[in-house]
């Protein structure tokens, strides 16, 4: 069973968790938007990162886990729409692959991992607790969107229970 957990947004993150396992944890593919500099998901590239790790497994054992989000008190009218543009991204994306979606709320995975009103940065310092392994792939305090990749995977795969 191969789990893709993603953090959704320009700088978010995905993680591709097989076996109790991370295999892999990318930066969310991202490319340049208009003159001024800024970013936006590449859903291209994120086909193409997942699809290469998928294309020789059977789709029933592909489960893709998207953290819930939703717009924040406080966050501009610009931010949200592009934060909803990169959900709305990945949602195609996995639809278009045919791919089992879930989607869970930051809250919860959260809740499980004791990190309910941590800081930011507490995400990465778990993540590196219970997969040492991946360590390097989290050495910088921005890092800590891929360790929500890997604790939403790590979540899913500890919590779902498959109907067999």
């Amino acid at each position: 069973m191969l789990i893709i957990g993603i953090d959704p947004g320009i700088s978010g993150a995905i993680c591709f968790f097989e076996n109790g396992e991370v295999k892999d944890v990318i930066e969310m593919p991202s490319m340049a938007d208009g003159k001024k500099n800024k970013r936006q998901v590449n859903g291209s590239q994120i086909y193409n990162e997942i699809f290469l790790r998928i294309k020789d497994l059977p789709k029933k054992n592909i489960f893709v886990v998207v953290e819930q989000v939703s717009a924040m008190p406080g966050q501009g009218v610009t931010s949200m729409f592009n934060f909803g543009q990169s959900f709305g991204i990945i949602k195609g994306v996995c639809s278009a692959m045919q791919l089992s979606m879930y989607f869970v709320r930051p809250a919860k995975w959260k809740k499980y991992f004791n990190l309910i009103k941590t800081e930011k940065d507490a995400s990465r310092t778990k993540a590196i607790e219970i997969f040492p392994y991946i360590s390097q792939k989290l050495s910088r305090k921005k890092d800590s969107n891929k360790a929500d990749a890997i604790l939403i995977a790590s979540f899913f795969n500890n919590t779902y229970k498959l109907e067999e």
